[in-house]
């Protein structure tokens, strides 16, 4: 009784079962696995071997890894395979299989079980589909976040009169939008106005504050191009929702460029941002900083720091965010800072703002870590405005 038993457990088990001497050949199988696959016991025992029950392609991974395998390890476990049944059709199916040997410690058969994986197919197609579904759904948003990021931006930067200028945006992510932001733009009197920010923080709350410190600037300096009233202007209007959730403050530095007989002169103010880096056509370096300034929007009166400095033919003007400064130009390095930039700017000099963002942009390409957003725009004077 125990023995029919054993033997109606083997023949009725929820799994398939085979054995195969060591050439292939099935010497023994299950009424379950004849049962999936639509063979009478006669049509397979001594006739077929194991591989003959694979499809093509499960046939080639069967003499290529399964059974090499199998001969150096002595056992393979959970491998995914599919069966060919009698009609033609696939059954995907986990096959474990283990070599028995005799008393004599040498190689008798091999045993397999296989285990009915459709519903397992099934799910990972789910999966599959889903996570497809989900990677087109985040490029898509993506799309949507790189044209919000974009409409924040200028779509095109104008140059005065005997002068080149260049811009370039960086997004540390694809995700999320970012606040950084720059412009350039004519006034009356043959001036023109430009300015380069930093919104603190991401998403949709950094967004409008960006947008809103754009316009807000720009308004401000058609009226009165005085870039600390400009500056104070935008205080006001930053500051009034700083007791809401979503309110953001922003480091800026806005300059008013005049013309003069043998370059222009150009006076900034700045809010708490990083100082501009003047290359002069001799091939020096000399910062602009407003340092002292605080930042816009976070106190009810801001202190806002200005200076005046002229640029000759031959010099560039460089604006940045702190996002440069904040790189990791290696994994284990510190930041990339101040000093940095300025090294960097020096064996530059002299050059044109296109060359200037250009140089720059390739430095940030080597750079192994960018965190944060990283806004550029430069201007060069080629010969005296008049």
């Amino acid at each position: 009784m125990l023995e029919d038993s054993i033997d109606d457990l083997y023949d009725s088990a929820p799994c398939g079962n085979v054995s195969t001497l060591l050439d292939g050949t099935i010497a023994k199988i299950n009424a379950t696995l004849l049962g999936w696959l639509g063979y009478t016991r006669e049509e397979v025992v001594g006739r077929l071997r194991f591989s003959d029950l694979l499809t093509v392609g499960g046939k080639l991974f069967h003499e290529t890894h399964f059974a090499p395998t199998l001969q150096m390890q002595g056992e393979i476990n959970g491998v995914a395979l599919d069966l060919r049944r009698a009609d033609g059709s696939r059954l995907p199916v986990l096959v474990t299989s283990a070599v028995k040997n005799g008393t004599d410690g040498q190689p008798q058969l091999i045993r397999t079980i296989l285990f009915d994986a459709r519903e397992r197919r099934a799910y990972e197609r789910e999966l599959l589909n889903a996570r497809r579904e989900a990677d087109a759904e985040r490029e898509r948003l993506r799309g949507l976040i790189a044209g919000l990021q974009h409409s924040l931006l200028p779509d095109t930067l104008p140059a005065p009169p005997r002068m080149r200028t260049s811009a370039y945006y960086h997004m540390a992510s694809a995700d999320r939008v970012g606040g950084d932001f720059y412009d350039l733009f004519p006034l009356a009197a043959d001036r023109w106005g430009f300015f380069l920010g930093d919104v603190c923080g991401k998403g949709l709350a950094a967004a409008a504050t960006t947008s809103a410190a754009r316009h807000t600037l720009r308004t401000a300096t058609a009226y009165d191009p005085d870039p600390a009233a400009a500056l104070a202007h935008l205080n006001t209007v930053l500051y009034q929702d700083h007791l809401s959730p979503s309110h953001r403050h922003c480091t800026v530095v806005l300059g008013i460029l005049t013309p003069t007989p043998t370059g222009c002169s150009i006076t900034i103010a700045g809010g708490g941002h990083p100082a501009p880096m003047l290359l002069h056509a001799d091939g020096t370096l000399e910062p602009q900083p407003v340092t002292g300034g605080t930042i816009i929007g976070g106190l009810r009166s801001p202190r806002i720091v200005t200076r005046t400095f002229s640029m000759a033919p031959g010099d560039t003007l460089i604006l940045y965010s702190d996002g440069l400064l904040e790189a990791h130009p290696d994994l284990d390095a510190d930041r990339y800072d101040e000093q940095g930039l300025q090294t960097f700017l020096t064996r530059l000099a002299p050059t044109t703002a296109p060359a200037a963002v250009t140089a720059l942009r390739e430095l940030l390409a080597g750079f192994e870590r960018i965190e944060d957003d990283v806004a550029l725009m430069a201007l060069s004077l080629d010969e005296p405005l008049t």
